[in-house]
């Protein structure tokens, strides 16, 4: 268990390999994520990218001003339905383009990702929903 802010820091700068794995898979407290996220900003990515974080800090993340973070939020598997619905209607293409690429993006929001303003965003969901588990195309 990661119990504070400095101890993520700490764990995600290590050159321990066992360490560096802590802060990847580390469970840590509500209010420690929110901490890292107010206190470091050069870690919000790195918390997003922890494998325990809770949906709340994603939420959080969603709104970040950074585009990486969003970036690294939509590339998450345990999205919320309102997630991949606000992260897919992000202003920054390379988020949309992260909601198109995510495993789990439902069927639905693939759909509307298929007539995207953005090529690479429209053509990544049109391949996607011709693969997608629901079988609709």
């Amino acid at each position: 268990m990661i119990e504070s802010a400095e101890e993520f820091v700490r764990l995600r700068r290590s050159e321990v390999l066992e360490e560096y794995s802590l802060a990847a898979h580390g469970e840590a407290p509500v209010a420690v994520w929110l901490d890292v996220i107010a206190r470091f900003p050069d870690m919000r990515s790195w918390v997003a990218h922890n494998k325990s974080v809770p949906l709340e800090i994603l939420e959080v993340l969603a709104r970040d001003d950074d585009a990486d973070v969003r970036f690294t939020v939509a590339m998450k598997r345990k999205l919320s339905a309102a997630l991949f619905e606000s992260l897919s209607q992000d202003a920054d293409d390379s988020v949309r383009h992260g909601i198109a690429c995510n495993a789990k993006v439902p069927a639905s929001v693939l759909k509307r990702l298929a007539t995207d303003p953005a090529e690479f965003v429209r053509t990544t969901a049109q391949k996607r929903l011709l693969e997608h588990p629901s079988g609709q195309a």
